[in-house]
């Protein structure tokens, strides 16, 4: 009821919406919710544990996935957004990770409803069975996909290094959803200036506690250590609490 009542607060005190608007959006999102909310017990009833990649397009969320397919004790599939291509897809099929691909059009997030058939293409080749994990690997898009539930355990918000390290309160919405943030390309820093101390002292303001990873694709310690930390995150049944 709280979280219900924050939200309809929120959309009311937009100005940019009017109360006709605000209705569309509320019917949108309460549908939205409850596909979500059956589509998490379908996660569950199947024993996967599923994560939530979002970012801004570019920041290496299927170079990242590319990199998991090489830890033996990481089984997972993918359902892929994007607007056009199976490129994404394509890419990780060739690392022999099962990935089916959504192409959303001109849709700049994924639904929980859009999951429904990928997930089920999944299912009847045996991946959703030989996988521990199911990996949504979301539109790029650091507005739209903050106010989208698909039903996962984890939401997972990348940051790469060349966007900079002002982006945590620019798109406050998008970093509030996070369970934790990865700042990609970090072998980039010193070429760019990044400082993730500014990334940390901006989530200790947003969402204090969120835990920060740095990675790069030259790095396997630093890929094994976020592997531990999702792998540690399942054996503890960790479920997001974020109200989206």
């Amino acid at each position: 009821m709280i979280e219900a009542t924050t939200r309809e607060q929120s959309l009311n005190n937009n100005p940019n919406l009017s109360k006709k608007d605000v209705k569309v959006v509320e019917k949108i999102l309460s549908k939205n919710d409850l596909k979500a909310l059956e589509m998490k017990e379908r996660y569950m009833a199947d024993g996967l544990y599923v994560l939530n990649f979002m970012s801004s397009p570019g920041s290496g969320k299927t170079t990242l996935l590319e990199n998991l397919a090489a830890f033996k004790d990481f089984k997972f599939c993918v359902i892929e957004g994007d607007l056009q291509t199976n490129r994404d897809a394509d890419r990780l099929i060739k690392k022999n990770v099962a990935a089916q691909q959504i192409t959303t059009g001109e849709a700049c997030h994924l639904e929980a409803a859009m999951l429904e058939g990928a997930y089920d293409i999944l299912k009847d080749k045996g991946a959703i069975a030989e996988s521990d994990y199911l990996v949504i690997e979301n539109v790029g898009n650091l507005v739209c996909p903050s106010s989208y539930n698909l039903g996962a355990a984890m939401n997972i918000v990348l940051l790469s290094t060349p966007e900079g390290d002002d982006k945590v309160l620019k798109y406050p919405s998008m970093f509030l959803c996070a369970d934790a943030v990865v700042v990609s390309k970090a072998d980039l820093m010193d070429v760019f200036g990044f400082r993730i101390s500014q990334v940390q002292e901006d989530m200790d303001k947003l969402k204090p506690n969120t835990p920060i990873f740095t990675l790069s694709s030259k790095d396997r310690a630093s890929l094994e250590a976020f592997k531990d930390f999702i792998v540690s995150r399942r054996a503890e049944n960790y479920q997001s609490i974020h109200a989206f």
